[in-house]
């Protein structure tokens, strides 16, 4: 059972939690990861790139020229995809890029992430986290303090002050725990979590 400091918003360590074996420490699986991120950088894709096949482009209502005697190869609309200004045949049409992984999978991934963190030393535990004013300078002085360099912030709850202080700092992101995930985890250096974020983590994937 990994077991790591925790600390206040000054920077000094207050005490220690023990981290549940179950969640943060589970042997990383790369393979399970690398599924994860694509799958959530696929969801992401617009998939709005489009072409105008032949029932889509402007004209052809009427016949270039009669079928037979004109010497020249038989045609029945200018809209043909061999045409100058005709429709496009198996041109991409907007689609959707999602899918999806087995429920077991996501969350053995995520605990995979969450275990990364743990192994790299790159989780930061706080005893409590709450501003009673949105403020970045505050946020900034924290970060410092803690030494967090590109950070995601997790708390217990959605703290809107805590998020409207780290939304103008480049780099770093802050949310609720139950809106943790695999891409975010890994995008970031640091973990930043408060305890209480840890124990309703645990409870939900424990």
């Amino acid at each position: 059972m990994p077991t790591v400091p925790v600390y206040n918003i000054q920077g000094s360590q207050v005490g220690e939690v023990a981290l549940n074996d179950l969640v943060f420490g589970v042997k990383v699986n790369e393979a399970l990861l690398h599924e994860a991120v694509t799958m959530q950088l696929a969801s992401r894709r617009l998939g709005t790139s489009a072409v105008k096949n032949r029932s889509a482009v402007r004209g052809g209502g009427r016949k270039p020229w009669r079928q037979k005697g004109t010497g020249q190869a038989r045609h029945g609309s200018r809209r043909s995809p061999i045409w100058t200004g005709g429709g496009v045949v198996f041109g991409p049409t907007p689609r959707s890029y999602k899918f999806s992984l087995p429920k077991k999978a996501r969350k053995l991934a995520l605990k995979s992430a969450l275990s990364a963190k743990v192994e790299a030393g790159e989780i930061i535990v706080l005893d409590a986290l709450n501003f009673t004013e949105p403020k970045t300078k505050n946020m900034v002085n924290v970060l410092n303090k803690l030494n967090a360099i590109k950070p995601l912030i997790v708390t217990a709850d959605n703290e809107e002050n805590v998020n409207k202080s780290a939304r103008n700092i480049p780099g770093v992101l802050s949310m609720a725990s139950e809106g943790i995930n695999v891409y975010d985890i890994l995008a970031h250096n640091h973990l930043v979590i408060t305890k209480d974020a840890v124990k309703k983590i645990e409870e939900a994937l424990a």
